[in-house]
């Protein structure tokens, strides 16, 4: 008897082992189950809307002051491709009250493969004596730039066909971009391969700068998140010699001043402009 006991006792805890690893094992995967039924049964959040209600507004103030609004912040109207009647297609949306340059490797193709040719977009309205505000913001590793005294007929006489030929306003990632490493005045805020900026403070890639132009008679100046960063004068024999040792060199008549366009780059990288403002200043 026993040993029969014994035996019994045995078996039963070996059966009541047995039961309490599959109860174990049967909430372990009751768990797994709900959590994955969680995970996978999830809708994606809905994408937040930006409110775009204070930005490509005139102030009244600004009003009073003779400001124009180049960008509504809903259409193109204003605006057109260089040497186009239209918007290059594909390579410029309105995104978030913004004008977004589409990154290339972005854009849409043809029918053939190939990507839809792009361009850079101009202000139909040509300005001679002006102070221009807007906003900026740069892709990592991005390049671009914001064009003035831009000759439509001279452009287009030198390739690349759709690109602007004008003083350039740079925009680039200081920090990602080799063009940086060219020279100071290849980095954000210089004027393009001519004059490098001075005391500026750019803001970190992902966030906006503002950037303000002031182009009247022969002088010229550029300013950074409310900084001056350089200034210059036409006609002088330090611009003549600035111009002689540039890219411009061999461009007739690049520095010379006209009534002008406005241009946004096309530099392949994506880039976002906004508050677009120009106030027309009497010489």
């Amino acid at each position: 008897m026993s040993s029969y006991c014994g035996g019994r006792r045995i078996v039963h805890k070996s059966l009541l082992k047995f039961l309490t690893l599959a109860l174990l094992f049967a909430l372990f995967m009751s768990c797994g189950s709900k959590q994955e039924t969680e995970t996978t049964d999830q809708t994606p959040a809905e994408p937040q809307a930006v409110d775009t209600s204070d930005l490509n507004i005139l102030t009244d103030e600004e009003k009073v002051n003779g400001w124009i609004l180049l960008f509504d912040g809903e259409s193109f109207d204003g605006w057109r491709g260089l040497g186009r009647e239209g918007i290059p297609e594909g390579h410029w949306i309105i995104e978030d009250g913004t004008i977004k340059k589409v990154s290339s490797k972005d854009v849409p193709l043809q029918e053939d493969g190939q990507p839809l040719v792009g361009g850079d977009l101009i202000t139909i309205q040509t300005f001679e004596n002006f102070e221009l505000y807007l906003e900026w913001k740069i892709s990592p590793a991005g390049n671009s730039g914001i064009k003035y005294n831009v000759s439509e007929e001279m452009s287009t006489a030198y390739p690349p066909k759709y690109a602007a030929l004008g003083f350039e306003y740079q925009i680039l990632d200081d920090e990602g971009h080799p063009d940086a490493q060219v020279g100071e005045n290849h980095t954000a805020a210089a004027l393009y391969d001519l004059i490098a900026p001075k005391g500026k403070s750019l803001s970190p890639v992902g966030e906006f700068n503002t950037a303000r132009i002031v182009f009247r008679k022969n002088h010229g100046a550029h300013w950074l998140n409310g900084v001056k960063v350089l200034e210059y004068n036409l006609e002088t024999s330090q611009m003549d010699e600035l111009i002689a040792s540039s890219k411009y060199k061999n461009i007739t008549d690049f520095a010379k001043k006209r009534n002008g366009h406005i241009e946004l780059q096309d530099h392949t990288d994506a880039v976002w402009f906004r508050n677009i403002k120009i106030r027309i200043i009497e010489p």
